[in-house]
This record gives C-alpha cells, sequence and structure tokens, in this order.
C-alpha cells in the first residue's frame, strides 16, 4: 500500500477519536451549563432570602431601639413622680409625727377617727350584704357599736383639741396629693414595663432573623461556590473543544491534501513521458503542453 495511503488511515483514525472526545466534552459542557445556571439561580434565592431577612432584622432592631427610648422616657417621669411623691409624704409624715407627739402629750391613744370609720362602714357593709347567723348578726352589731362608741369618743377628742384636728387633717390632705403622685408613677411604671416588655421581645426575634439569615448567607456562599465549580468546568470543557476543533480542521485540510495526491501523481508521471518525448526529438502537441502546465513542470 503506498504512503500516502497509510498516512491517510492514521489520520482518519485520529479524527475520529477527536470527534468522539469531543462529543464527550460538548456533554460535559452542557452538564456543567446546566449545573451551573440550576446553582446560580438558587444563589440568587438565597441572596434574596438573606438581603429580606437583614432587611427585617434591622427594621426590628429600630423598632426596638424606639421602645427602649419609650420605656426610658417613661421611666424618667416615673422617677419624677417618686421623688414628688417622696418629698410630699415627707412632709406629711412631719406633721404625722407631730399630731404623735400631741396626743401623747393629751393622752390621746388608739386608731385614728378615720381608720375606725372605715372599720364601721366595712362592718355595716356586711351587715347589710351578708345572710348571717343570729349568733354572728348580734356579734357583728356589738363590734360596731364597740368601734361607734370609740369613734365618738375620738371626735370629741379631736374637737377639743383643735390643734391636733388641724394638723391631722392638713397631714391627710398632704398623704391625699402624695397619693395622687403615686398613683400616676404606678400608671407610667406598668407603661414602662410593657414598653420593656415589647422591647426584649422585639430583640429577641430580631436575633432570630439574625440567625435565619446567616443560614441563607452561608447556603448563598456554598450555592455560588458550587457554581463557580461548574463555571469553571464549563470553561476547561469548551477551552478543549476549541482544541480539538483546531486539531480537527488541520487534519481535514491535510486529509484533502492527501486525497488530491494520486491525481497529482498521475499528471506528473505523464508530464515525464511527455518531457523524454520532447527531448526525444518528438513533436508536441497543444494537450502535451497542457499537461505540462497541470503537471507544475512548466
Amino acid at each position: 500500500m503506498p504512503a500516502f495511503l497509510l498516512d491517510r488511515e492514521v489520520q482518519l483514525k485520529m479524527l475520529k477519536e477527536l470527534q468522539k472526545k469531543r462529543t464527550e466534552l460538548k456533554g460535559i459542557s452542557e452538564e456543567a451549563k446546566e449545573k451551573r445556571n440550576t446553582l446560580n439561580a438558587e444563589a440568587s434565592k438565597l441572596a434574596t432570602k438573606r438581603n429580606e431577612l437583614n432587611k427585617k432584622t434591622k427594621e426590628l432592631i429600630n423598632e426596638a431601639q424606639k421602645l427602649k427610648e419609650s420605656r426610658d422616657e417613661i421611666n424618667s417621669k416615673v422617677h419624677e413622680q417618686k421623688a414628688q411623691r417622696d418629698s410630699i409624704n415627707a412632709k406629711a409624715n412631719e406633721l404625722f409625727a407631730k399630731a404623735d407627739s400631741l396626743r401623747k402629750q393629751n393622752n390621746i391613744g388608739g386608731p385614728s377617727i378615720k381608720s375606725l370609720r372605715k372599720d364601721i362602714d366595712r362592718l355595716e357593709f356586711t351587715q347589710q350584704t351578708e345572710v348571717l347567723s343570729t349568733s354572728k348578726e348580734r356579734e357583728l352589731v356589738g363590734k360596731i357599736t364597740q368601734l361607734q362608741k370609740q369613734y365618738q369618743v375620738k371626735k370629741t377628742q379631736l374637737e377639743d383639741n383643735v390643734e391636733l384636728k388641724n394638723i391631722l387633717e392638713e397631714a391627710q390632705k398632704i398623704r391625699d396629693e402624695a397619693s395622687e403622685y403615686h398613683n400616676k408613677l404606678s400608671e407610667f411604671a406598668k407603661q414602662a414595663q410593657e414598653f420593656h416588655e415589647n422591647m426584649i421581645a422585639t430583640f429577641k426575634e430580631a436575633d432570630r432573623t439574625r440567625a435565619d439569615s446567616d443560614i441563607a448567607h452561608k447556603e448563598f456562599v456554598k450555592a455560588q461556590e458550587a457554581a463557580d465549580e461548574q463555571h469553571k468546568a464549563f470553561i476547561n470543557a469548551q477551552k478543549e473543544i476549541r482544541e480539538i476543533d483546531k486539531e480537527i480542521f488541520k487534519l481535514r485540510k491535510k486529509d484533502k491534501d492527501v486525497r488530491g495526491h494520486p491525481a497529482k501523481a498521475e499528471l506528473q508521471k505523464d508530464a515525464k513521458n511527455i518531457f523524454e518525448k520532447f527531448k526525444g526529438g518528438g513533436k508536441l502537441t497543444t494537450e502535451d503542453l497542457m499537461a505540462l502546465q497541470r503537471s507544475g513542470l512548466v
């Protein structure tokens, strides 16, 4: 078999192997491209989820900070009311201490007239609203009678002692004023506690959304890195395909040249015969001259 035919057989075998390799690389390239696109879409969703959670976390923290500011503002009012109450109570306590001193001086002891009045009202309410046995009602009536006597005695003592009466009235008036501040204080304290509890709950919710955001970010990074690996695999496969295409192009060109070789060899053989004919003194025809031109010898 001529050498050029052997060369062509080797070239065709190489071409077949390259085409097979190209097909395999094309499959790898398409698979890597599909995986890359899927992973990029997943990473995009995770990034969106993470960003939304970060936004929510920021909003919750801002809300919690506002609640904290409101709580602190109310607590300031609590402190103000407490200071006012304590200051007024101090004045009332001074007057009650002075009243106690007058009682001792005048041998006036026992419960206050206001305390006696409350006890009488409480027992009379029980008598009017509850069903009692005869013995219980008799006992209750006895207590009411006893308290009424103490009340009258105390009332007489106070009416006789104008100074003590005036001090106690002034002290009670001041104590009532202090009670108003205490009531306001209690209301503000309740509001502050509500703000505090809401603030704590909001901060906890912010912590939860931040944790969810961290998880989403880790998953995003993982998906993005996997997508990058698939992209590298796609690029490498594409690069190899281009290299193989170059080699295929070269082999096909070479094969074309080889396939044209027999015809050229035949032309050159005919040309040599014509040339020998000419050297021998033979006359060249127009066809002979054209054959010499096609062979490249002239």
